[in-house]
Formats: structure tokens, sequence, C-alpha cells
């Protein structure tokens, strides 16, 4: 079979999209938007492997986001260069599919579309046929009479253009890869290329379209995030699972609730640093995807996890349920002692399994009970934890 790569070009500032960082990177669905795009090539069985291009100053944030398993190369100052860059770094594939980190709500279909046309020529693009009315502004010379200058910066409408023949291109566009790559070399220094479909065509190579889906729309600006992010979380549902754990205590030893060392004369007895908190919140994590315990995962037998900090067990269950596109909502904690005082120090707790979690504070409670002196929190003889998580998780794998 013949190798089929795909190219993501993941370069630019994404400025328009008015987010705190470019927003190839900016979360969407509990996720970098890129790592959409990267899941959906490379789930995809026609797909031999993927390559992101990024600006050289995104180096660190696309590692962070992407991790081990994806190629990155390193972009240039125009969308023409970052392609070209990427091209160039794919000697020896047959076929390539280049897609905008943009598009993140890629399907198989409109893969399987592209690849079967590269069957017969030497690129194809998605298209979707335009249902709007299209009309140009009146002309120039209407809009500089005193009566039109006088309103500010309204236009008139001019004529309505036929829309028949006319299509909305989207991306990824596939490309027989060595036609593709001509056509980048060849192309005119300093001309502006709309996309590398036409480029394909200037070099003399036939471009076939296929149906393309209505969910590639383009991500530009905030709006288009918080429809985004209305799509996916439709298409989510709700999963609630409980927690629960206890240690004695024992003296001398050290007191970790939360992640925070609290000052005690005691400290609870286990095989790690016994976070009865973050042993509750974990095992509540893996119930909501049916994984267990945190038993399963960080046996009390193997002496790698003796005196571990609990937080890598926290660490561990968010990664699991992020690895299936799941997103934290909520986690509600309680604990159980007559001592110490959980008051001073709930917010502390909060704010770390926040931290750990990597979710906003507001997303964490922290409640403290006792038992009125019954049973062996009431004797004082140990702690309990009681915690519920909420999560969401994508309906493949709810």
């Amino acid at each position: 079979m013949e190798r089929t790569s795909a190219l993501i070009v993941a370069a630019g500032l994404g400025t328009r999209a008015g987010t705190q960082t470019p927003k190839q990177f900016a979360p969407l669905g509990g996720k970098p938007m890129v790592a959409h795009s990267v899941e959906a090539l490379a789930g995809h069985a026609g797909i031999s492997d993927v390559t992101v291009v990024v600006a050289a100053a995104q180096l660190a944030q696309a590692k962070a986001a992407l991790g081990d398993g994806v190629q990155l190369v390193i972009g240039g100052s125009e969308r023409k260069d970052s392609v070209q860059a990427g091209l160039e770094a794919l000697a020896g594939t047959q076929r390539v599919l280049v897609h905008d980190a943009a598009r993140p709500f890629l399907t198989a279909p409109v893969i399987d579309r592209l690849i079967h046309a590269l069957d017969k020529d030497a690129g194809a693009v998605p298209v979707l046929p335009v249902a709007d009315t299209l009309a140009r502004s009146a002309p120039a010379e209407f809009q500089t009479t005193p009566a039109m200058l006088a309103r500010g910066a309204e236009q008139l409408l001019g004529d309505t253009v036929q829309r028949e023949g006319l299509y909305r291109v989207q991306t990824p566009q596939a490309f027989r890869y060595e036609a593709i790559l001509e056509a980048h070399r060849r192309w005119p220094e300093g001309q502006a290329a709309t996309d590398d479909a036409q480029m394909l065509r200037a070099a003399g190579f036939p471009v076939a379209m296929v149906a393309g889906d209505p969910a590639l729309e383009k991500i530009t600006y905030a709006a288009d995030f918080a429809v985004a992010e209305a799509r996916i979380a439709a298409s989510m549902r709700v999963r609630t699972a409980q927690g629960f754990d206890v240690h004695r205590f024992e003296p001398g030893g050290e007191l970790w609730l939360g992640g925070i060392r609290i000052p005690s004369d005691r400290g609870l007895s286990g095989h790690s640093d016994a976070d009865v908190a973050l042993h509750a919140i974990t095992d509540a994590l893996l119930g909501t995807i049916g994984a267990g315990d945190i038993g399963m995962h960080f046996p009390p037998s193997d002496p790698q996890w003796r005196g571990a900090a609990s937080a890598k067990f926290l660490q561990h269950a968010a990664g699991l349920i992020g690895a299936v596109g799941g997103v934290i909502d909520f986690i509600d904690l309680t604990l159980i002692c007559e001592a110490p005082k959980i008051g001073p120090h709930r917010e502390a707790i909060r704010a770390s399994i926040a931290s750990i979690l990597g979710v906003p504070p507001g997303r964490i409670s922290v409640k403290a009970t006792t038992t009125e002196r019954l049973g062996f929190t009431g004797r004082g003889e140990g702690m309990a934890a009681q915690a519920m998580a909420t999560v969401r998780l994508p309906e493949t794998s709810a």
C-alpha cells in the first residue's frame, strides 16, 4: 500500500480569536485545539503518519500539547512557507493530506473520500455548495456621495452574484506528494497563495472536488470557540462516580491532605504518603471511566510507590480521562475526622487539588464533618474521605 501522510499547519498566531495563547493551542473541549485534528488523522486507518508544522517560538508549547508521538517541523513566515517546510520533511511518502489546525472537527468519511479521489487525480479538496445569497457592495461612486458619507461606515447593497457553480473550499486538501511538492517549488517567490489546491492547478495538475462537511468550519473568532464548545458539549455524556478511603493515624508521621502538608503531631499510615483526600478523589475519577480503583493502578505491594506523593495518582487518573476526551466538571470532597480542624486549611487544599487537576478552583468543593465521637474517626484513630466526581465524556467513550 502507498504511504499516506498527514500534514497539519499550526504555525499561525491566531490573533483574531482573542485567546491568550495561539488559537491552535487554546483549549477546546478540554484539550488543545490542534490535538483534535491530530487524533482524527492519527486514528484513521488510511493515514500512515502525522506531522505538525509550528512556529519556532511555539515548539515547546507544541510538545507539551501533543507529546512525543507526533513529528514537529518548524514553519516559515507565511502559510505557503510552512506547508513547503512540512512537505520537504516528508520525503518518501506518496500521498499527503494538508490540514489547518483551526478546523478541529474532521470526520473519517471526509478523509476516506479524499484518499479515494487520489486514485484518479493529483489533488482533491472537500467543498460545500454556497447556499446563501451573494452580493457585492454598491460601486464606489455611490459610496462617496455627501449623503452616503453622512452614513459613516455603512455601505449600500449592490448587485447579487450568481451562486451556481460556486463552492466553499475546506481542508484537508489531498495531493499526490511529488505533484504538490513540485507546485510549491515552482511557485513564484513573493506571490501570495490562497491555498495549496490553487498552487497545484497553477502547475497544471487537475484537482477533484469531493463532498465536504459543515462540521469543518474554520475557527477564527472568539464566537467560533463558543460555538465549537457548545458542539462538543452537546455530544458528551455526564458520568458521576464516588470514591472512599480510610487511613489510621500513627504518631510522628507527616499529615498530607489534598496535596498540602498539615501541621500535626500525627500522620496517616499508608504505603504512599497516605493522602486520604487525594486517594478518594482518584478512585472517584477512575470510577467515571470504569477504570477500576487506585490499588489496580498503584499496587501497595509495589515498592516503587512507597512514600510516593499521591498527587501522582490523581494526575494519572486525570490523564486517563483526558486521553478519552473527557472533561472534569466538578469534585466534591468530604473529610471525616475529629482533628485536625479542616477549616483553616480548606482553601489551600482546594487550590492544591485544582492545581493538580488543572481545573479552576471553582470546580472543587472541600467540606469536613465529624461522626460525633462515634466510631474509629470519633475516637481519633483515623480519618476517612468521601469524594464525588462529575465528568463529561464523548459519546464514543461513554
